[in-house]
């Protein structure tokens, strides 16, 4: 199971670093557009809508990355003052309750949206817009699907920190 652990970490490290990549060209894609809107007077729909895509990739692709890492917003007032092993079993009970079915949920009814965008070659409905919308859309089941394998492997990896803590006889969980 750790071996398998270790493939989804090593799969979504690489994808968070591509991600990151992704994050110095939106940086350039907003200056060039700040510079032609505010400077030569001239604004582009393609570049917005490029702002909006680039933007949209990195937060799907990167939400794993994030989960790997344990960069996610969380609200620690309790889990804090747990010990190793609760934390362990409440990372466990919500990544099996919670983030693993929610994931497959978002990929199961995306699939429609998705396929249907790519059956009509569906493109921006505002003049001068990109095309292939279908594939932007294509990276809502992608982005999801990193975070439910990042999410097995955090299940996996909790079952057996809680195991250790147990094993251990680590004290009462509080």
């Amino acid at each position: 199971m750790e071996r398998l652990a270790r493939l989804i970490d090593r799969l979504n490290e690489r994808v968070g670093t591509l991600t990151s990549w992704l994050t110095s060209v939106l940086v350039l894609v907003v200056c060039y557009d700040v510079v032609t809107r505010y400077l030569l007077k001239h604004s582009s729909v393609a570049i917005q809508e490029l702002e909006w895509h680039l933007f949209a990739i990195i937060f799907l692709t990167a939400a794993a990355y994030t989960l790997k890492h344990d960069r996610h917003v969380r609200v620690d007032i309790f889990y804090a003052r747990f010990s190793p092993r609760l934390q362990a079993l409440v990372d466990f009970l919500g990544t099996l309750l919670f983030l693993l079915p929610f994931s497959l949920l978002v990929i199961y009814s995306s699939r429609t949206f998705v396929w249907n965008s790519f059956l009509i070659r569906e493109t921006s409905p505002d003049p001068g817009g990109l095309p292939a919308r279908y594939l932007i859309k294509a990276f809502i089941p992608l982005g999801f699907t990193l975070v439910f394998l990042q999410g097995v492997a955090l299940l996996i990896r909790s079952w057996q920190r809680w195991r250790e803590a147990a094993r251990a006889g680590e004290g009462e969980d509080q």
